[in-house]
């Protein structure tokens, strides 16, 4: 009897067997997360033009000011979301200030040129980027001395070091617009040694620097 009763139950337990399987709930698979695909891509060569302001970081009286023009060359590398480059521009400015001692004598201070050559490294989040930005800067600056009706001037290329940080955005799929703050650091020349012994140093040129730009990217 006993051994009837467990045939019996093994018949009706294979029975329900299909039932209970169906009524359990199927197993689900989660894809893993897609790697991140950006939609704009910054690798690739672009020129651009830029222009902006300078003001030479000093509390004295007669510090340089004004503004500046010019162009920008440069290439990216995308790798996900980090993007590196190397930038090089160059801009006319006006960047000086005139000191006066009435009645005799009249200092005028400019620089012409200015220009860098840059690394960058920055974060994008599709079309906007975020760098920072530092290597080699330079400027053409001239002095002029007036006394008495007659003037004498000279010219010397400063060079040093610039660093900052910007903001770049794609607005189109070709083109960008930036904002971009630099602090410049430039060393000190001689000027007139040919007039006066040893030359008149002129001390390190500190420029902070505010400029927006346009590029067209290949």
């Amino acid at each position: 009897m006993k051994k009837v009763f467990l045939t019996a139950f093994g018949l009706v337990a294979l029975g329900m067997a299909p039932a209970v399987a169906a009524d359990l709930p199927a197993r689900t698979y989660t894809k893993a997360p897609a790697p991140y695909a950006p939609i704009y891509n910054w690798t690739g060569f672009y020129i651009g033009a830029m222009g902006g302001y300078g003001k030479e970081d000093t509390s004295g009286i007669g510090a340089l000011s004004g503004g500046f023009a010019g162009g920008t060359v440069g290439y990216n590398w995308q790798s996900g979301q980090i993007v590196y480059g190397l930038e090089a521009d160059a801009a006319w400015s006006d960047i000086g200030a005139t000191a006066v001692i009435p009645g005799l004598l009249s200092v005028n201070d400019r620089i012409r040129d200015l220009g860098t050559v840059r690394g960058r490294i920055g974060f994008a989040v599709d079309q906007v980027l975020l760098y920072g930005t530092g290597g080699f800067a330079w400027a053409d600056n001239r002095i002029t001395a007036t006394a008495g009706g007659v003037s004498i001037s000279d010219s010397h290329v400063h060079t040093g070091w610039t660093a900052g940080a910007g903001v770049e955005v794609m607005f189109a799929p070709k083109w960008s617009v930036k904002a971009e703050y630099l602090y410049r650091s430039l060393s000190s020349e001689n000027y007139f040694a040919g007039v006066i012994p040893g030359g008149v140093a002129s001390g390190t040129l500190n420029i902070n620097s505010g400029q927006i730009g346009v590029n067209y990217h290949f």
